[in-house]
């Protein structure tokens, strides 16, 4: 799947799937086929952490 490249809509996808269709990155990674490691650092680069407590990236 080729995900939004733009990293605050990439942000706002990922935080909408993560709240209405899965219950961690991990899970989310793995069904969309996606590098969690590349995923966190392009968020990471744009000042975002993804926070397992609340399944976001904030």
């Amino acid at each position: 799947m080729e995900l939004p490249q733009d990293p605050f809509i990439l942000l706002s996808y990922v935080n909408t799937k993560l709240r209405d269709d899965y219950s961690s990155l991990g899970a989310l990674c793995d069904d969309l086929n996606v590098d969690r490691a590349a995923l966190e650092a392009k968020l990471s680069a744009a000042g975002f952490e993804y926070m397992p407590e609340i399944n976001q990236f904030r």
